[in-house]
Parts: structure tokens; sequence; C-alpha cells
């Protein structure tokens, strides 16, 4: 388990503290982090499988990227960071597509969602990723309508904030 030290914030996502990942998690602390949402140029989402080895949702479909934000690290930083550590890419444009609030379902998590374009290949990091690949869209609405155990409730949420908001 990663004993890094992140950001406590306030109900406002002000900054008040900070103590190990472990702490935040087992006290459920309000923290902050971020999801990537990679797509190529035929619209397919890249979606990875969360390594065996995590300490939370272990073998579950999340988004492309994620991660938690560092001390002293803003949102667009650690996005940035995440992209290239996980999928092993640097990209010319990380969008901001929205922020979800803190809640159980996002583990007492501020998330700040992003989208990027990129068409791989990429390298994956072992450690935190068990495998990844590309699912088309429709494929996901229905999983995410079906309330597939399989995909992280996170992913879930901000994928259903997603698809909101391409609707308008």
């Amino acid at each position: 388990m990663h004993q890094e030290y992140l950001s406590i914030v306030d109900e406002n996502d002000r900054v008040i503290g900070k103590a190990l990942r472990s702490i935040i998690h087992r006290d459920r602390l309000l923290h902050r982090a971020v999801h990537i949402l990679v797509f190529n140029d035929s619209n397919l989402l890249f979606l990875q499988k969360r390594s065996l080895t995590k300490d939370i949702n272990p073998g579950l479909w999340d988004s492309s990227a994620a991660g938690h934000v560092d001390v002293g690290e803003d949102y667009d930083e650690c996005a940035v960071r995440e992209l290239h550590e996980e999928l092993g890419v640097q990209v010319d444009r990380l969008s901001p597509l929205f922020k979800l609030s803190a809640t159980p379902v996002t583990g007492m998590e501020f998330i700040e969602v992003y989208r990027c374009d990129h068409n791989g290949p990429f390298s994956l990091a072992t450690e935190e990723i068990e495998e990844g690949r590309w699912f088309d869209t429709k494929e996901i609405d229905a999983r995410v309508n079906d309330d597939d155990p399989t995909l992280t409730e996170t992913f879930k949420s901000l994928w259903q904030r997603y698809e909101i908001l391409n609707e308008n």
C-alpha cells in the first residue's frame, strides 16, 4: 500500500491539513483525486482494470487513468502526472469536464474529471493496472445502466454525469 501524504480538505475543497493516505482512507477524511477519460479517434474509451494488488477496488474496471492529488499539487498537475505514470503518455491538451463532490460513493474524494484524445499505444503501469482495453460508449452505457459490479462505483457515478453533460 502506498504511504504518501495527501492533503486533507474541508467541505469546500480547501486544504486544511495533511495525513498519510492510509489514515485518510481509514478515517474517511475528505481529500482530492483526478480521473481522466481517454478517447481515441473512433470515440472508443480506454478503461483500465485495476491491479489485483490494489487496496481499493482490486480487479475492477475504472477510468483510463486516476489518482490522488499529492500535497502541494493542483488538479491539473496531478492529471498530467497520473496520465504519464499510469499510461506512459503525455498529451497536448487535457480538457476539464466537471468536478464530483466528495461523497461515500467517491470514497470521500473531490474528483476533477478530465478528457483527452489519444490513440495509444500505452505503456501500462503494471503495479497499478492489470489490463486495459478500448470500449464502445454504448457498451459502457449498458454496463453502467445495469449497475455492472465489475465497474468501480466511482466510474459509474462519473460516467452517468458525463452522459448527462453530453446530452445537453
